[in-house]
């Protein structure tokens, strides 16, 4: 989940549930506890080892583990800071809470996307994924966002025609801008979606004037009943994955399919879109629907190379097993080039759905034509990330090939 995402899930937590009673600084705890699991990009900023977003993000700070000793030093860090500033401040017990609860968000709302996350670190290494949200899911970001929005408006009568205004022209913009964003990444939606948008975002801004009822209701009970919409979203999102998987299993099945590991994932831009990737001992299956389409899906097949000993000898570098452990449905492609043998890992999970290659997360294995490892790493052109490039060279009198072995580590 994206951290703007998760810092507004965290402020609609800490405005609902501990504003009333805590003040404001239990709402700033719950705020930035929202985001601080993510304070492990600086581990990978700081790293030169180019496999660091794998080996360090999505580990530690985002463990139910490590979850209260992180809450409780950031509660007393904070209540030693509003004292030197003479702030009023809750308990350290209150603090420990609300920062608590926002780290508990974070880690709930990154093992829901397909990326996954190690919330068991470091007891286990295996990386959770329920696959329900996209990483970048505007619908729920909307959820969350706009009780707080209307409890703003509405906070002053004098002041709440203009916020209405201002806030639906702003929203309506911003749909505008999501629905170009799609479409150009490939993800489009029908234009009416987008008028329907608009129009839900009009009731939001304008309806509670209506009787004058939105005056009347607190900021706190605004939030809490966009909890409740926000978990009602993530019911219908684990609904509409049943569906997609029960897809992918009843093509399994039908085509007798040897399934090494089978998943629905979510893609952009609504919670009905989903992707169903199929890993067998050959190759990948993968189909991309809207469920609200016909119930025939149409799978397509990413083959893998057949075994040879240059698949044998990547696959035993300890860095490629470590990609291997990340991939969920890679796909295996060996092949000669300019005098040189590669090895390339793709990671299907990712796909935008427009069969290009490389897919994000594109790992890369070179060769000489003796078998002698010359270079290793992610390509560049694999991930929208300028550390993602192949930099590990072998040092001379590297072991070449010397057999052939099978294809899985």
């Amino acid at each position: 989940m994206d951290p703007i995402t998760h810092g507004i899930t965290g402020a609609l937590l800490g405005k609902g549930y501990f504003s009333e009673r805590h003040g404001r600084l239990a709402v700033f705890a719950a705020t930035l506890g929202s985001v601080f699991p993510d304070v492990d990009v600086f581990a990978e900023v700081a790293s030169r080892d180019p496999l660091s977003i794998i080996k360090y993000h999505r580990s530690i700070t985002h463990s139910f583990v490590a979850l209260p000793f992180f809450a409780m030093l950031l509660a007393g860090l904070t209540r030693w800071i509003a004292r030197r500033l003479g702030w009023q401040t809750p308990s350290w017990l209150v603090l420990t809470i609300a920062y608590g609860v926002g780290i508990a968000s974070h880690i709930v709302l990154d093992g829901m996307t397909s990326f996954g996350t190690r919330m068991w670190f470091p007891l286990s290494r295996e990386r959770v994924a329920w696959d329900l949200l996209f990483i970048i899911d505007f619908s729920f970001t909307s959820i969350v966002l706009l009780p707080q929005v209307g409890a703003w408006i509405y906070g002053d009568a004098a002041k709440s025609l203009a916020r209405a205004i201002r806030m639906w022209v702003l929203f309506s913009l911003g749909a505008v801008l999501i629905w170009a964003a799609a479409r150009g990444a490939g993800y489009p939606f029908h234009a009416l979606t987008g008028v329907i948008a608009c129009a839900v975002l009009a009731a939001v801004c304008f309806a509670p004037a209506a009787g004058g009822w939105g005056f009347r209701v607190k900021r706190a009970v605004w939030c809490q009943a966009g909890t409740y919409v926000a978990v009602a979203y993530l019911i219908a999102c684990g609904l509409a994955h049943h569906a997609a998987i029960t897809r992918a299993e009843t093509f399994a099945e039908q085509n007798h399919l040897a399934v090494e590991r089978i998943a629905a994932l979510p893609i952009p831009p609504a919670f009905l879109d989903w992707g169903d990737a199929i890993r067998t001992p050959h190759g990948v299956y993968e189909s991309q629907f809207d469920l609200r389409g016909a119930k025939s899906t149409g799978f397509y097949f990413i083959p893998d190379s057949p075994p040879d000993p240059f698949i044998a000898r990547a696959l035993q570098l300890p860095d490629v097993q470590l990609y291997w452990g990340f991939a969920r449905f890679p796909s295996i492609q060996s092949f000669a080039e300019d005098g040189r043998h590669i090895v390339e890992l793709g990671e299907n999970r990712f796909s935008d759905g427009r069969h290009r290659s490389p897919q994000p997360f594109t790992y890369q294995v070179v060769f000489d034509t003796d078998g002698k490892l010359l270079a290793q790493g992610w390509l560049t052109s694999g991930l929208l990330r300028r550390q993602m490039r192949r930099v590990q060279s072998q040092q001379p009198g590297a072991a070449a090939i010397t057999a052939p072995a099978g294809n899985a580590p």
